[in-house]
């Protein structure tokens, strides 16, 4: 005999399940939803989206095509690892109420939650590798990064151009390939954290501002949400986060201009206003430094283009 099972959900579920139950009109203790079996019930789903009532609806169509839970599982996967905080983001959008559920949301628990946490962990690893070789085809081509940490980061990809240079010319037969640049990258980009408007290269816990704020200088990952890329050391900013902080800039400078906003926190916003323009015009003066701007090198086919800007 099974024991019953105690949910918690949002008034929104609650009113559908009891809406469902009045639909279905049976006895007691009969289950409301049948078991779902996906391979015929999403044919059914994506020609009903695809047919005349979706079309109606303004639905978006599905594309043809075999699908299974297991690529819904690595799709989600995917998703979440390319995204600061991307569990609790998908905890939120979600409304569950423990992020528990979100992590064993492609499966049950005990199940393939396992091979859904390494999925997450190795497509965030080659995720921020290959942001990590963005920044890097960046400064060969003149963008340098800027913030407080943009000095120890500009040591780190001189010395893997020179010992690019170098392999070069010790062995001339050998190509500058995107595979060897990842193999000195590698171990740089382990260290990455991405943040919302910066990069954080979390290579020494005792540098970093936000675990000494928060008194955890032993943790082994930053804490993105006291991030003051402003102020931290191990910071950087690039020129993708540009449009991010030239819209916050933009925002203070609306609250500056409105009549109804307070003097004293007037006072405020224009510090934050000034702080914010001082890292837009350390991006301007990184991203706008002359040097040379070889060319990205070719990408084989099949392979994900690393040199875009």
């Amino acid at each position: 005999m099974y024991a019953d099972n105690e949910w918690v959900v949002v008034a929104e579920v609650d009113q559908a399940i009891a809406l469902a139950k009045r639909l279905h009109g049976g006895d007691i203790g009969e289950p409301v939803f049948g078991a779902m079996v996906f391979h015929t019930s999403y044919p059914r789903l994506r020609n009903w989206i695809n047919g005349p009532a979706g079309h109606r609806l303004g639905l978006t169509p599905i594309p043809a095509g075999p699908l299974n839970l297991r690529m819904l599982r690595r799709t989600l996967a995917q998703e979440l690892a390319q995204r600061p905080g991307g569990l609790l983001a998908a905890k939120i959008h979600l409304k569950h109420v423990s992020t528990a559920t979100t992590e064993g949301y492609a499966n049950r628990p005990g199940g393939s939650q396992a091979l859904f946490h390494a999925q997450v962990q190795e497509l965030e690893k080659e995720h921020h590798l290959h942001l990590t070789i963005d920044a890097f085809r960046q400064f060969q081509a003149g963008q340098l990064p800027a913030g407080p940490g943009a000095r120890d980061l500009i040591a780190t990809f001189t010395h893997v151009d020179g010992a690019l240079q170098e392999g070069a010319s010790l062995e001339p037969s050998v190509l500058d390939t995107d595979r060897r640049v990842e193999n000195l990258l590698r171990t740089h980009a382990g260290t990455l954290h991405v943040g919302p408007a910066n990069y954080c290269w979390f290579r020494d816990p005792t540098k970093a501002l936000c675990l000494r704020l928060a008194g955890t200088t032993e943790a082994t990952r930053p804490l993105i949400g006291l991030c003051d890329s402003a102020r931290c050391p191990q910071a950087t900013h690039h020129a993708c986060h540009r449009p991010i902080w030239a819209e916050q800039a933009a925002t203070f400078q609306a609250f500056l201009g409105n009549p109804r906003v307070p003097t004293g926190e007037k006072t405020r916003l224009r510090r934050e206003h000034d702080r914010v323009q001082r890292v837009l015009d350390s991006i301007d003066q990184a991203t706008s430094t002359a040097m040379s701007t070889p060319a990205c090198p070719s990408v084989p086919s099949g392979e994900p283009d690393i040199c875009r800007s």
